[in-house]
């Protein structure tokens, strides 16, 4: 067996695995011999050492690229960012905001003198301005609430942004009892009317709505353009001539239950707000031409549907004369920017597991700017990555690679640079598991389904592996073929790790994605799974008696329906699952959008259909040992969901566990820690039931006879 050992302690500052295993499981007979863990191999507190490049923003004159810079701090357990800046030629890589507190969203005023950002770096998120010619720095705004989606001004004396800001609402009991001095009483009791009260990773929210305001970019006192009982979202754009800002909101009566609904306003620096888009669905991320003749912005159409494409639209700048430009690409567009010459448009793209940068004409004639953009999400492969446009042409982007996280890159008239190398100072000494496409034909419809397989370090094709299917969560997402901390850990201990973009995944058009409507999860989505496992297996070096699953969020719904059909596979772990989907969407925070989008009617209208996309449906099937984790304060797939499971295999005598982690939301991997425990969690749990270990746990027992 391949598996390498597992020191007795890794670090400080992990947790101790709060599932006890079997301390044969986790090792194997050579390792007994050896208990130091070899540092070719990539290790569990080596998470701490990894850096990703995000947000890369190119300045105006395409000179240099400033982006944030994310690394994990192994003395509070946290992920942070700093601001980096390098030229794009390569050289004069350098800090400008660093530190252990957290410094954010970068953005060039537009002759590229200065340089804003957020930190709540003395206290409280605020907005600062860099001066890059003498490296001052000012605290430019005093606020009560942490800003986003900054925008200068066309002549960079102003800066807009959005803001949350409290709602003053009359209490519904008038009656206030005054509490003796000393006495200690219960809390008081807390009123909810909002159908909006609980987002996953805030935890239950005072009521608030987002505004946009405005504040001197040298400094004063803020000023809110927008008003209403209405949230006023970014990115925002300003026109040319700096006197109004155009932005997307839902200001319609009863928007609070509302999906994929907004449009597109323009607000003058008086506060005079004029509709210019009124259309069925959302209408969102505009950005205004560089002559301020017309709006570029993306539109989705809101039918009951779980997948839909987003489009690019452009309109004249009053809102008339819309029309599609992608309307004829069979692919989501996102993320729009102008030519500097208002020639047409940069935008992403998502295509066979890769992301893309685009560029379209107003005709709709299109080409490919820049290739396989991705590893910003560095946990699990899923598709990822941003990029920004200088006036020159050139393009900054997040670069992906199977073998490291994002660095910057930049395309200038077709050839490509790579600015950073952030992780070769650990990655460069590591033996990493390679990753390989593999395209195999579904079984129900013979349609081609794409995936990626991840063989151990020093990988022999001539033995034979167990093998981890991992499924991606969305289930309207796609994995690719990216660096991932956690898959990397599993082919370290000797696993093969294989992972498909089953039907509905994104990426490969409407039709693809629409085959799992009205039916998530089903025997269709499993099918795709079996045959790719099938597929590895007839490659010959997968033991097909060593067969492990595991899958988060969607994923967990997966793996936790897929042991109520099969017996295949000796052991899963289901992270942060949904068992039974009637008490989920009336539990999570987003209830509304999926009661509307991905069932055809509400629980008490459409019970049956609930029930028979519900894993607990299947409870009574299950045999395989499974394992259940999720965050205590996970919104999204509700811990409860997970002991509805847990429960009901204890009842039928099945083994499994209940992983809790404390504090977590639905980003049950968010803190370093709780990755690597994750992971640690899951390739303990996999040894246990692992039929290689059968052998040593008797010896084992003989022993201590």
């Amino acid at each position: 067996m391949l598996r390498r050992c597992a020191p007795a302690a890794i670090s400080a500052a992990i947790f101790l695995l709060s599932v006890e295993m079997p301390a044969a499981a986790s090792q194997s007979p050579e390792q007994d011999a050896d208990q130091d863990r070899d540092p070719a191999y990539l290790a569990p507190e080596d998470v701490f050492d990894v850096e990703y490049a995000t947000d890369p923003r190119i300045s105006p004159d395409g000179s240099s690229v400033a982006y944030v810079r994310r690394w994990h701090d192994i003395m509070t357990d946290k992920a942070r960012s700093n601001i980096w800046i390098a030229a794009t030629d390569g050289t004069d890589h350098r800090p400008i905001a660093s530190g252990r507190a957290d410094y954010g969203e970068p953005r060039w005023s537009p002759d590229g003198t200065r340089l804003a950002y957020v930190s709540g770096a003395e206290g409280s998120p605020q907005i600062y301005v860099r001066w890059m010619d003498t490296g001052d720095v000012a605290l430019v705004t005093n606020l009560t609430a942490a800003p986003r989606d900054l925008a200068w001004a066309p002549d960079g004396e102003t800066i807009a942004f959005v803001m949350d800001e409290m709602l003053e609402k009359k209490p519904l009991v008038k009656t206030k009892l005054d509490k003796p001095e000393g006495a200690e009483w219960a809390e008081p009791f807390k009123l909810i009317d909002e159908a909006r009260f609980r987002r996953d990773g805030e935890g239950f929210v005072e009521p608030a709505r987002a505004h946009i305001f405005i504040a001197p970019a040298d400094g004063g006192a803020p000023r809110r353009l927008t008003s209403g009982d209405y949230n006023h979202g970014g990115p925002l754009s300003w026109t040319p001539a700096g006197d109004a800002i155009v932005f997307a909101a839902n200001r319609h009566e009863g928007w609070e239950l509302e999906t994929v609904e907004s449009d597109i306003f323009a607000i003058s620096l008086e506060g005079e707000l004029t509709q210019l888009t009124d259309m069925p669905g959302a209408e969102s991320a505009p950005v205004v031409s560089p002559a301020g003749d017309k709006i570029a912005f993306i539109r989705s159409e809101n039918k009951k549907r779980a997948y839909r494409l987003s489009r690019l639209h452009v309109m004249d700048a009053d809102g008339k004369n819309e029309k599609p430009v992608t309307a004829d690409f069979n692919r989501r567009a996102f993320d729009p920017a102008w030519a500097a010459d208002g020639s047409g448009l940069y935008f992403m793209y998502d295509d066979n597991g890769a992301r893309h940068v685009g560029f379209t004409d107003l005709e709709g004639k299109r080409r490919e700017v820049a290739r396989g953009l991705g590893g910003v999400s560095v946990g699990r492969p899923y598709l990822s990555g941003a990029y920004s446009a200088a006036a020159n042409g050139a393009i900054a982007y997040t670069k992906g690679r199977a073998d490291r996280p994002a660095d910057i890159a930049i395309v200038k008239a077709g050839a490509s640079k790579t600015l950073t190398d952030l992780n070769e100072d650990l990655l460069g000494r590591k033996k990493l598991g390679k990753v390989n496409e593999i395209v195999y034909k579904s079984s129900l419809d013979d349609r081609d389904i794409q995936g990626w397989y991840v063989t151990p370090p020093d990988f022999d094709p001539e033995k034979s592996y167990p093998l981890i299917l991992e499924i991606h969560g969305g289930p309207h997402l796609a994995y690719g073929p990216t660096f991932s901390l956690e898959i990397q850990r599993y082919a370290a201990e000797g696993y093969v790790v294989f992972y498909d973009n089953h039907r509905g995944s994104s990426s490969y058009g409407e039709e693809f994605g629409l085959l799992l409507q009205y039916k998530y999860p089903s025997k269709d989505d499993f099918q795709d799974h079996m045959d790719g496992v099938d597929a590895m297996i007839a490659k010959g070096f997968v033991d097909p008696e060593r067969l492990f699953i595991a899958g988060g969020s969607a994923g967990g719904v997966a793996t936790a329906y897929a042991v109520g059909l099969t017996d295949r596979f000796k052991a899963a772990v289901a992270a942060k699952p949904i068992i039974n989907w009637t008490s989920k969407v009336l539990t999570a925070d987003s209830y509304i959008y999926q009661s509307r989008h991905q069932f055809p009617g509400l629980p008490w209208e459409e019970f049956e259909h609930y029930w028979k996309r519900s894993p607990l449906s299947l409870a009574g099937n299950v045999t395989t040992p499974t394992m259940l984790m999720t965050g205590e304060e996970d919104y999204r797939t509700p811990i409860t969901e997970s002991e509805q499971f847990y429960q009901a295999l204890t009842l039928r005598g099945i083994d499994t566990v209940l992983v809790r982690v404390p504090g977590a939301s639905h980003g049950i991997a968010g803190r370093p820690s709780r990755l690597i425990n994750k992971v640690e969690h899951t390739l303990a749990w996999f040894a246990r039931y692992d039929p290689a270990n059968a052998d040593e746990d008797k010896d084992d027992g003989a022993s201590d006879e």
